[in-house]
């Protein structure tokens, strides 16, 4: 049974806001009130956090559809409608999260760190809100909007100072148990380890925690073998060690080649060759291995590798091994000071971005932007009064001006949205909003003209 995953796909749907209310307040002597309509409520956010307790993404992956409750809608009386509680799902620290693209939105680091990745809709206002002193008795009121809908990738990637790298069975898990208090999975065959594993090392004043990765072969950066699901493991760590076995009886194996071919991976891979190395000629309690050892330490000196004799089922040269992967942790800490912090991709705004654009097609001219697409979702279009604050909204923009620029003329067709949820409707510049005997400009209503009230009363 799968004990541990780290990628999986994140269905996330945030809750819709609330309707606002559209509400007239009317007691005994005061028939007409004035507009007392709540506004909804906002609906909840899908968040990401990370959590210290969470090492792996086992939960999303059986339950990847993560969706937030909705607001509700005002009421009349001033009564604004409830806001729904955000989902927070907890992650690994370390977690990359990426659009369906491939783009990186966000790199979590640190307990704590929180992304919204779906963001819930705001309640829609009522008419109490809309009134001002041109607009006295709104007679409509706005829709809430729809909660983003988003389907992301989340990647973990393991936050560790050092990687054991090295062939199938060259005994890193054995190392990792014997330098730690982590208890891997230790057996004498290949692809034993089948999950990264993670163990706290203190080696003088310095604690720091290395990663043992699963075994590596030639082609693991194509993806052969298990390698290029968990190199992605290796990015983050400060320092690797190549832990090379010395008494292998494999045919056309040996320490040299087999350095070679786990290079030749890692530079595959990309991006790992600032790390700094250092080489653990391992199973030195065997004595062919030792014999091994003496010939090719030299070579790889030469090459200008820091070499450690050791053997993990004896301990023997541990304790230089363990305080030299300290120094090289202390080296890369003092060169990055401070916190590691969250990394969040922002794409600002241009200044002078009007907020739409307008394109014209066989069908029409298209009008796309955040704002207005958002106002189109907010109105109820059985209600004119609302259809003409809409278009008011639109005219303050900049909208219908634009609209003249581009040769759309009264009565062609105008669609506000992208291709799968456009609104289209003909366009009438002058669009009145209201109907009725008592209907004046958009939204007010001369029965609570204080003057006409005079006269009632």
């Amino acid at each position: 049974m799968t004990t541990f995953v780290d990628r999986v796909v994140v269905h996330a749907q945030a809750g819709n806001g609330g309707n606002g209310c559209a509400s007239v307040l009317r007691e005994k002597f005061k028939p007409l009130g004035g507009p007392d309509g709540g506004n909804g409520g906002r609906g909840g956010d899908v968040v990401l956090e990370v959590d210290g307790n969470v090492t792996t993404l086992l939960e999303l992956h059986h339950s990847p559809h993560k969706r937030a409750a909705n607001g509700t809608p005002g009421q009349g009386g001033h009564r604004n409608g409830a806001e729904s509680a955000d989902i927070v799902i907890p992650v690994p620290n370390g977690t990359v999260v990426h659009d369906t693209n491939g783009v990186v939105l966000a790199d979590l680091v640190g307990a704590g760190t929180r992304f919204v990745v779906a963001q819930g809709g705001r309640g829609g206002l009522g008419n109490a809100a809309l009134a001002s002193p041109r607009r006295k008795a709104p007679g409509f009121a706005l829709l809430g909007e729809p909660g983003e809908s988003r389907d992301i990738i989340l990647e973990l990637k393991t936050v560790a100072d050092v990687a054991l790298v090295g062939y199938p069975s060259a005994g890193k898990s054995s190392l990792i148990a014997a330098l730690s208090a982590a208890r891997p999975k230790i057996a004498d065959y290949p692809f034993t380890t089948l999950v990264p594993n993670l163990g706290v090392v203190t080696a003088g004043d310095v604690i720091y925690t290395v990663a043992d990765v699963p075994g590596l072969i030639p082609g693991a950066s194509q993806g052969k073998g298990l390698g290029l699901e968990f190199l992605r493991h290796v990015e983050r760590c400060e320092a690797l060690v190549h832990v090379i076995d010395c008494a292998t009886i494999e045919p056309g194996r040996d320490p040299i080649e087999d350095l070679a071919v786990i290079e030749a991976e890692l530079n595959a891979y990309g991006g790992l060759a600032q790390r700094p190395r250092l080489i653990a000629l391992n199973k030195m309690d065997v004595p062919d291995a030792r014999v091994m050892a003496d010939l090719v330490r030299p070579i790889l000196e030469e090459r200008g590798y820091r070499v450690f004799e050791i053997s993990a089922a004896t301990h023997e040269g541990l304790r230089p091994l363990s305080f030299a992967m300290a120094e090289l942790v202390t080296e890369a800490r003092n060169a990055r000071p401070g916190l590691e912090l969250t990394r969040v991709v922002i794409t600002p705004r241009a200044v002078n971005d009007s907020g739409f654009v307008i394109t014209e097609e066989p069908e029409g001219f298209r009008v796309v932007g955040t704002r207005p697409q958002r106002w189109v979702r907010q109105t109820d279009f059985s209600n004119d009064e609302a259809v003409g604050y809409l278009a008011d909204r639109l005219a303050r923009l900049g909208v219908e001006e634009a609209l003249w620029k581009a040769g759309a003329t009264p009565g062609c067709t105008v669609m506000i949205g992208d291709l799968d949820d456009a609104v289209v409707f003909d366009w009438q510049p002058t669009i009145a909003a209201g109907s009725g005997p008592h209907q004046g400009p958009r939204g007010t209503d001369v029965r609570l003209d204080a003057e006409v009230d005079q006269e009632w009363t």
